[in-house]
């Protein structure tokens, strides 16, 4: 993609406005934690105190709206002493410009940073960095700075308490992921009936499964239809593969193929009306004609081989579905105790560790983390510096925008940056205009930051462009409370929200973490966990008395996050202006097929899995083992553009096909499919790594 593209496209991408599913009921209840937090500072303090308290309960507000499955109040907490304590230091910093210069590098470094942890402490820690930027231009002195960080940390402490006094929906998060999850397989289980390879998108199972880490005081109070539901839909979900699968299933023509049909549509029926259930917190209603599809005929079986066992284990998978469908109740033993197995979250002790582990592993300078905590760190002293030298005044504006703007990745970032200027411009007039038409006193002016708050809250989902134009509008509306001009204001805020986002655009075509020359090694970690599943499956089959089912689970779970990965990496390389090196498009994409065409293969392979009693199979064992050779060194292949040599995994399924004669078993088919995808890869890289080579004119070269 040339760069007259990309910021064709960002630019596009930056100004769309979407509709989405609002939370008024929260948005409301955020809204009277601003509103009373800013009362009660007008009625026994003074004006300036208002705004400071005001961004506290603004900042721990937007906090409880980023994306975390758990009830948010010490998310609102955090959000509100990270800022009070940085306000404070801010307050002492701002005396002088060298060391405000200092605490401002340091602090936007450890912003930064913190996006190794997560999106959601990338954003709460961007929030603090953006208010403490206008909180500490309030004149006031040292006593009076720490009067003010106590009134920001009061906001977080207002936000929370009326987050446990009034709940909005209890567990519905929870709810929703689930119901989503067997949504998406019942949506699966549809499109069998057409594909049967179709495609399916794991991201509602990553995310069902995110919802479900728990605290043990959480899994005793934890509704018991969110109790089981996730495990049965990833186990349902290999078992519908293999059913509809021509190679391993039922034919692709014929009686057999048409009670596939029958049976993947009632499924998906079944799976909807439990879908609902959960999300609603009602009983199942399923429909007595698709419970029926999903019996054994009184006339006897219609299917065999393969394709019979699969649908004995849906059956089975079926009918704990509908059982464990009863109204939402409380599950506990006699101890106290919940019965069921959960997944366990970390403490506060757990939390902290596992954080600094996330950052120490992106303290390199390759990590395209690192580099956005330096650019953010570079882009807002020099913002904040040149600002100062102009004679505009506030001084804070131009590296606010580019907090607020910048990003690890290329897209976001200038869609933000567009988005981030119409917005502010469209904010602060039309803030502007209110202020200077009204003349609102301290109450009024109050009162109409609460209502843009308000919007903010509903709209936060919809767009870059509508929320910066709620919070410019707030914030002049808050700065009218202190008694500043609108007329200073106004074009003040334009000119400096245009310098802070031209320099954070600037600052990652200089400074670039592009995600087009890694996109080989999220190949190759995704080729090394795809094998990594494979043979843990087939091991199962050579040793099914010593399987351990949770070593095929932890490998399937890494392979669908080491596929999310990838796909993350592809679209946002798919949107910068480099050259695909070594790996063209066409490559990337016939290499994303052969991969997934081998997980695939694979989790048809699970779906069955022999008992412990069964007997060994010499040959899986084989398989297995050339497989777990050759994998490292095809690894370090796509690493090194380097052709790939599957010469031992084909000689292994030469020797099993002898010995297994004219009697294959489904685990050989399985291992066939499984070679063919392998050699699809090899070609599709070996192509690229012959075009990589090729001399090419250097005047031809594009630049990153």
């Amino acid at each position: 993609m040339t760069w007259s593209h990309a910021l064709k496209e960002t630019a596009r991408r930056g100004l769309e406005i979407e509709r989405t599913r609002t939370e008024p009921l929260v948005a409301v209840r955020g809204a009277c934690g601003v509103a009373l937090v800013v009362g009660v500072a007008l009625w026994l303090g003074s004006p300036t105190l208002a705004v400071s308290a005001a961004f506290g309960a603004f900042s721990a507000g937007v906090a409880t709206f980023q994306r975390s499955w758990r009830p948010r109040p010490w998310l609102a907490l955090a959000a509100a002493s990270g800022l009070a304590v940085s306000t404070f230091l801010g307050y002492l910093a701002a005396a002088h410009t060298l060391t405000f210069v200092l605490m401002l590098a340091v602090w936007t470094l450890m912003t930064g940073m913190s996006w190794a942890v997560g999106p959601v402490s990338g954003l709460v820690s961007t929030q603090m960095v953006a208010v403490m930027l206008i909180t500490v231009t309030l004149p006031t002195s040292t006593l009076g700075a720490l009067g003010h960080a106590l009134l920001v940390g009061l906001g977080g402490v207002v936000q929370a308490t009326l987050i446990v006094l009034f709940p909005v929906r209890p567990w519905g998060v929870q709810r929703d992921a689930l119901a989503d999850a067997l949504a998406a397989v019942a949506d699966y289980a549809r499109k069998l009936r057409h594909e049967p390879e179709a495609h399916f998108d794991p991201k509602p199972l990553m995310e069902a499964r995110s919802a479900a880490a728990l605290t043990p005081r959480q899994a005793r109070r934890r509704p018991r239809q969110l109790r089981g539901y996730r495990l049965l839909a990833e186990r349902i979900r290999p078992v519908l593969a293999s059913l509809a699968d021509p190679v391993v299933g039922a034919p692709a023509k014929g009686p057999e193929r048409d009670r596939v049909r029958e049976l993947l549509a009632a499924t998906g029926t079944v799976l909807d009306a439990v879908a609902h259930a959960i999300r609603h917190g009602t009983p199942v209603r399923v429909p007595s004609d698709a419970m029926s599809v999903l019996r054994m005929p009184e006339d006897g079986p219609k299917l065999s081989g393969a394709a019979r066992r699969a649908a004995l284990r849906l059956f089975s998978l079926v009918a704990d579905v509908v059982e464990a469908s009863d109204e939402p109740v409380e599950e506990v033993s006699a101890e106290g105790r919940t019965v069921h197995r959960f997944l366990p979250r970390p403490g506060i002790p757990g939390t902290v560790t596992m954080a600094l582990r996330s950052i120490r592993r992106e303290a390199r300078w390759s990590s395209p983390v690192l580099r956005h905590a330096v650019r953010l760190c570079a882009v807002d002293v020099s913002g904040y510096l040149l600002s100062t030298a102009l004679p505009l005044g506030h001084s804070y504006w131009a590296p606010l925008t580019s907090t607020m703007v910048l990003r690890p990745d290329f897209a976001q970032t200038y869609s933000r940056g567009v988005a981030r200027f119409l917005g502010t411009l469209a904010g602060v007039l039309v803030g502007g205009g209110v202020v200077a038409l009204v003349h609102p006193g301290s109450y009024l002016s109050a009162g109409l930051a609460v209502v843009c708050v308000l919007a903010m809250y509903l709209l936060l989902r919809t767009g870059f462009i509508v929320t910066s134009a709620c919070v410019s509008a707030y914030v002049v509306f808050l700065l009218s409370i202190a008694g500043e001009a609108w007329g200073q204001t106004v074009p003040a805020r334009v000119a400096l929200t245009l310098l802070g986002g031209a320099l954070a655009m600037v600052a990652y075509a200089v400074f670039p973490a592009w995600e087009t020359p890694r996109l080989r090694d999220r190949l190759a970690d995704w080729l090394a966990a795809n094998g990594s599943f494979a043979t843990a499956v087939f091991d199962a089959y050579a040793r099914p008395a010593d399987r351990r089912p949770r070593q095929v689970r932890d490998a399937l779970l890494d392979a669908r996050a080491a596929r999310a990965a990838w796909e993350q990496s592809e679209s946002q390389a798919h949107r910068e202006p480099v050259r695909h090196r070594g790996l063209s498009r066409r490559a990337a994409r016939a290499a994303q097929t052969a991969l997934s065409t081998m997980g695939r293969v694979v989790m048809l392979l699970e779906a069955h899995l022999p008992e412990r009693d069964a007997e060994p199979s010499e040959g899986a064992g084989d398989f297995a083992a050339a497989l777990r050779q050759a994998l490292p060194d095809a690894v370090r292949a796509v690493r090194e553009r380097r052709p790939l040599d599957w010469s031992p995994v084909h000689q292994s399924l030469a020797r099993w096909r002898r010995k297994s004669g004219d009697r294959p078993g489904v685990a050989l088919r399985d291992a066939e499919q499984l070679v063919d995808a392998l050699d699809d890869l090899a070609e599709a890289l070996n192509k690229g790594a012959r075009q990589s080579r090729t001399p090419r004119d250097p005047s031809q070269e594009e630049s990153p």
